[in-house]
């Protein structure tokens, strides 16, 4: 609800200031005084665009503010969506500075045009042609359809299946894509996963492989080193061995000469079983190494396989060739597992499309269920409003499943008898069109939240009765919802629960449009010279009091 409006350096507003009531406010002046401008500066507060040309003062920015109660809207959610604070009192700003820049702020906290725009919708409703024109959009009518219907339950029961059945639906893609992708590449990782598998790696044997062959490549030879050192080890005259027994002898001669030269002895006999034990070690080597020319030439070609293999996958050991062994593995395993959850996710989808079809039929046929009580509410408003004629039909067509549900909502119209239906956007003169939407508000008012209506010259073309019943539906729509109404016929004008005149003050150098809250008094003044001109009669002035009272 709109609390306050404050507007200054506007058009031809220099300030203007009003407090609009929580009912129905209504909204009077001369044509050309000013109306139309408040509604150019409101536009500025649900996010419209503008530019210096609508500075009253060139060489100052204008502003524009407005102040809402929005206790009752529930729009917490939406506020921490964009990060802004919330507060019960929410106050939107609209700077415009003389450079063109233009700023926005909710609750003194910069926003951008765009959610400002989407915030402005849930604020407030301006009743115009270009609303007319949304009429004629399938969204909104869908949107008219469910609020009538009260289909909310069903709704939220189908929007919930809904998206469990778009997130398999991606599952189920994103899961085909990746099933493409490893078949494709499946029959090469095959062959380099069986031709890995038989070579049977083993970590570490690269380095065996290659001391191995170091040594039957070199076996002749080494096993001729092997002897001579042995030769000399064991030679019966000269033999180390033998020289060392002889060393080893006078050690312990000297060890009874003088106990001193026991060390020497020590030290010399764990020389001599250091070179025993070598003498053994290198007689085991001699029977352990062979001159064999086929176990070289096997370990020589397996070794040609693991330098082959390394070379094709770029790897410098076998534990590199092992690993990607283990990988390849994973990948043909993938193949066949994916097929597995392709199946599993595909029956998974097909659950939640059956689920989200069944809550779609259920939503449709609630829809559909309204048509006849929504159409004839419509048409005998129509009637009162002075559309003897006119004739409205709702078409539902089946559609492929979105959001909203499994329909496509069409409001067909006809305001002359004998004239076929036609789609909102084909037929109706705006006139036609804006007691049709108004007609539609009116329903909806106790039906789902609206925010606050401002309705621009509704009444044009219009009067008399009519006029009387439009002005008594916008007080019982202003029972639950706040309606300012600007208006040029004195019926309406005289059911404001406030009345707002706008007027063109000539006194200083630049005509400016000022707003003033009129009294008792100066309303009846007011309402006269609408019925009877500049100059009301005294039975005009009776008129405008009667209108006031009833």
């Amino acid at each position: 609800m709109l609390t306050s409006l404050k507007i200054s350096n506007y058009a031809l507003i220099d300030q203007l200031a009003m407090q609009p009531s929580s009912g129905l406010s209504t909204i009077t002046g001369e044509t050309g005084a000013g109306k139309s401008i408040m509604l150019g500066a409101v536009g500025l507060l649900l996010g419209n665009r503008a530019d210096t040309k609508i500075l009253f003062h060139e060489d100052k920015k204008c502003i524009v503010e407005g102040v809402f109660d929005i206790s009752s809207y529930g729009l917490q959610d939406y506020f921490e969506a964009l990060e802004l604070d919330y507060e019960d009192t929410c106050i939107i700003r609209r700077e415009i500075s003389p450079n063109g820049k233009s700023r926005s702020f909710v609750n003194d906290t910069p926003i951008l045009l765009e959610p400002l725009k989407t915030l402005g919708e849930k604020l407030m409703d301006v009743h115009s042609q270009h609303d007319t024109l949304l009429l004629g959009e399938g969204d909104l009518q869908l949107k008219l359809v469910d609020a009538y219907a009260r289909t909310s339950t069903e709704r939220t029961t189908f929007q919930q299946a809904y998206l469990e059945f778009k997130k398999t639906k991606k599952a189920l893609a994103e899961l085909t894509q990746k099933a493409e992708a490893l078949k494709k590449e499946y029959d090469f990782n095959q062959f380099q996963l069986e031709e890995l598998g038989t070579i049977a790696l083993i970590a570490g044997e690269q380095e065996q492989l290659e001391s191995s062959q170091e040594i039957l490549e070199n076996a002749e030879e080494i096993k001729l080193k092997i002897n001579e050192v042995l030769s000399l080890f064991n030679e019966e005259q000269y033999g180390v061995l033998q020289g060392m027994g002889q060393i080893h002898s006078s050690l312990h001669g000297l060890e009874r000469l003088a106990q001193a030269f026991g060390t020497y002895r020590a030290r010399f006999n764990e020389a001599w079983i250091e070179l025993k034990d070598l003498a053994e070690s290198l007689k085991d080597e001699d029977s352990r190494v062979e001159v064999d020319a086929e176990k070289l030439e096997r370990t020589r070609e397996r070794l040609s396989k693991i330098y082959q293999l390394q070379k094709k996958h770029g790897l410098q050991t076998v534990e590199e060739l092992i690993e990607l062994e283990s990988q390849l593995a994973d990948k043909v395993f993938q193949v066949h597992q994916v097929e597995e959850q392709l199946e599993e996710t595909r029956q998974r989808h097909l659950q939640h499309e059956k689920a989200m079809l069944a809550a779609g039929e259920v939503l449709s046929s609630k829809r559909k269920a309204c048509f006849p009580d929504f159409e004839k509410a419509l048409e005998a408003l129509l009637k009162d409003l002075g559309m003897e004629n006119a004739r409205v039909q709702f078409e539902g067509q089946g559609i492929e499943p979105h959001a909203s549900g499994l329909d496509r909502m069409e409001l067909l119209f006809s305001a002359n008898k004998g004239m076929p239906l036609h789609p909102l956007k084909k037929v109706a003169s705006g006139g036609e069109f804006s007691r049709l939407l108004f007609a539609i508000k009116y329903l909806m008012a106790d039906k789902m939240a609206l925010p606050t209506l401002i309705f621009d010259e509704i009444d044009s073309g219009i009067s008399g009765e009519v006029a009387l019943q439009m002005v008594r539906m916008m007080q019982e729509i202003a029972k639950n919802h706040q309606v300012i109404c600007i208006t040029h016929l004195p019926q309406v004008a005289a059911k404001g629960e406030v009345h707002f005149f706008v007027y063109k003050d000539h006194s200083a150098e630049k005509t400016m449009s000022k707003v003033k809250q009129l009294t008792v008094e100066e309303r009846v003044q007011e309402l006269a010279k609408m019925m009877a001109g500049s100059n009301p009669s005294v039975a005009a002035q009776a008129s405008a009091k009667e209108l006031l009272m009833n």
